[in-house]
């Protein structure tokens, strides 16, 4: 049975350019830095995003936190948002890994200014944590995209107190796409990023962190402390090629069927949908009507072949993404009106 899958972008299966590149891929060893396959990926990385070199990682999560754990001693304090998926999804990596603590902004638009920056760094005191790294991220996991103006105020703020700043861009090509700019244009405000080709870009496996030469090199080291060093991983990086030179180029045909998701579910009597959350291809809304059986909604979905993740304090997040399209919408759509008709 085929399913539509709303779950996630990381759901998208590799396409079949992808998977005739990662036939053929030349291939060497990648811990002895000889994988062909992976420098031309790592090379492209780094250039796409501005910065001197790359490397790829098996995870987002594992870019994450070798990143932190690269810029920062045991001890420190990190400054990040309650949210973001640093703090909120990688289960306390951080701290188990790197020993560091957070500093945890809670604002409802997640967006962390200067102000917010300025306030959460630490003074000179025994009693306190250094504060080690200015953690963003763009896009946030919210849907939200923070525009270039947020973006260098939060950067200068952070540099005028002497703090590197990372960027959590998991998606980073979406956000470009919403901001009408470039993947450089949005990392020139970070020291190090990290991208995941895996989400919307459709590869099978993969995250690239980019930051300079030397940064990467430590970075290395820690890629390898934390179990990432991979042999002929030309093969998952030709998909990744494709990744950046095909998929992002796409992106925007991700956004306007999350739009007109959007503009549809907002038509359904009982469902509000989450305007201010609609700058990339997720899609946030509630189902307000009286009676409805939220328990069981998954898996009547399911069973007609759509795969959704269960409400989060009430609101749903279904994702668009390269194996979606308009009639699988239109379809959803269908069945999502008829449920809430019949459960209501």
């Amino acid at each position: 049975m085929k399913y539509i899958d709303l779950r996630s972008d990381t759901v998208t299966l590799p396409t079949r350019e992808m998977r005739e590149a990662m036939a053929s891929a030349v291939c060497g060893d990648d811990v002895y830095v000889d994988d062909p396959t992976v420098k031309q990926l790592e090379e492209l990385a780094a250039k796409m995003c501005g910065k001197e070199a790359a490397i790829f990682m098996p995870s987002g999560t594992m870019a994450n936190q070798a990143a932190i754990m690269t810029f920062c001693k045991r001890g420190d304090e990190i400054i990040l948002g309650r949210r973001a998926h640093i703090a909120a999804y990688e289960a306390g990596a951080a701290a188990v890994l790197a020993g560091v603590s957070y500093a945890l902004i809670d604002k409802p638009d997640e967006i962390i200014t200067a102000k917010d920056v300025a306030e959460n760094v630490r003074g000179e005191d025994v009693h306190f944590p250094d504060t080690g790294l200015l953690c963003l991220e763009n896009a946030l996991g919210s849907g939200r995209v923070l525009s270039l103006e947020q973006m260098k105020a939060a950067y200068d703020e952070a540099k005028r107190h002497g703090l590197p700043v990372y960027l959590d861009g998991a998606r980073i090509f979406n956000a470009a796409v919403h901001l009408g700019a470039s993947a450089a244009e949005i990392a020139q405000y970070c020291d190090a990023l990290m991208f995941c080709i895996s989400k919307g870009l459709a590869a099978p496996i993969g995250s690239l962190l980019c930051g300079t030469k030397d940064f990467i090199a430590r970075a290395r080291r820690n890629r390898k402390i934390l179990g990432g060093g991979m042999r002929q991983a030309g093969i998952l990086a030709a998909a990744g090629l494709v990744s950046l030179e095909v998929m992002t180029k796409r992106l925007h045909i991700d956004h306007e069927n999350a739009d007109y998701l959007a503009a549809e579910l907002a038509k359904i009597p009982g469902i509000s949908v989450d305007d201010t959350r609609r700058d990339i291809n997720l899609v946030f809304f509630a189902i307000e009507s009286e009676g409805f059986d939220h328990e069981n909604f998954p898996a009547a979905m399911a069973e007609k072949g759509v795969k959704i993740n269960g409400a989060v304090k009430g609101v749903y997040r279904f994702v668009t993404h390269n194996d979606i399209g308009r009639e699988d919408i239109d379809y959803v759509l269908t069945l999502v009106g008829d449920y809430i008709i019949m459960e209501g």
